[in-house]
């Protein structure tokens, strides 16, 4: 739910300043509010690697959203981010060698329908669009490195140091190329994704993902596009009956991975 209102908040802020300033800025509050934790919590061995591998991937990810979120909708945007759901089970079965249960495939194959209804089926393909698929790749390997590492290290002190990966990495091409100079609200949003969305949202991620599949995991985020559907509309962006059909096919989909095992 945290990752769903960032559509909405990222794409006026990105209408007033450079994406990677802001990128920069937003992730920088966050690994400043983590940083006490990367400091005196045990640090496990390769936890460095571990965090800028997963940083690398994030910082991809968002680098590739934003952008494209300058040139295309935000319900648009999110169905096309998570198409991560079907990349996910993919990368997990072939890298990690963790093929999903039948029930996530069930799930998957039910959410993607709801997506493909939640953006009204009127998604056309130009550059904002292209950007954004690049982004769910990316979004799925952060997922799958996820899966990996998590369980070997502190929560706060794995997201503080990818946090810190993705400002070394932008902040050079930032300066070079942006402008630092935000408008109070721009301010704002870059405070309130760095530390409701960022810190909050990724700290529950990353203990949510010591304890599922990455496989789930994706199914599950995948509220994030319901949640930025019903924003959008509260914005003044149409959902109509068949956006809201899909958006309950998104649910079920997670129920039907949820649910299913117990049943079994």
């Amino acid at each position: 739910m945290l990752f769903g209102s960032t559509f909405v908040v990222v794409q006026d802020a990105v209408r007033e300043v450079d994406v990677l300033p802001f990128l920069v800025v937003r992730f920088g509050f966050a690994a400043l509010a983590l940083a006490p934790a990367v400091v005196r919590r045990r640090r496990s061995l390769h936890l460095w690697r571990h965090g800028a591998a997963a940083g690398v991937a994030l910082g991809a990810g968002y680098v590739f959203q934003t952008l494209g979120l300058q040139h295309t909708t935000t319900s648009v945007s999110a169905f096309l981010t998570y198409l991560l759901v079907v990349i996910v089970p993919l990368l997990s079965a072939v890298v990690l060698r963790r093929p999903p249960r039948a029930a996530t495939l069930a799930g998957v194959a039910i959410a993607v329908v709801g997506l493909a209804f939640l953006s009204g089926g009127g998604v056309s393909f130009g550059r904002g669009e292209a950007l954004t698929i690049v982004c769910a790749v990316a979004f799925a390997v952060h997922i799958v490195v996820l899966a990996d590492v998590a369980p070997h290290h502190d929560v706060l002190a794995l997201c503080g140091v990818q946090f810190a990966l993705v400002v070394v990495v932008l902040a050079p091409v930032a300066a070079s190329t942006g402008s630092f100079a935000f408008p109070a609200s721009a301010w704002w949003a870059a405070v309130y994704t760095g530390l409701a969305v960022s810190v909050a949202g990724f700290g529950l991620q990353v203990w949510g993902q010591r304890r599922v599949s990455a496989s789930r995991a994706a199914l599950v985020l995948m509220l994030e596009p319901v949640v930025a559907a019903v924003l959008g509309r509260w914005r003044g962006e149409h959902l109509g009956a068949l956006g809201w059909f899909g958006a309950v096919l998104i649910l079920a989909g997670i129920l039907v991975s949820e649910l299913a095992p117990r049943v079994d």
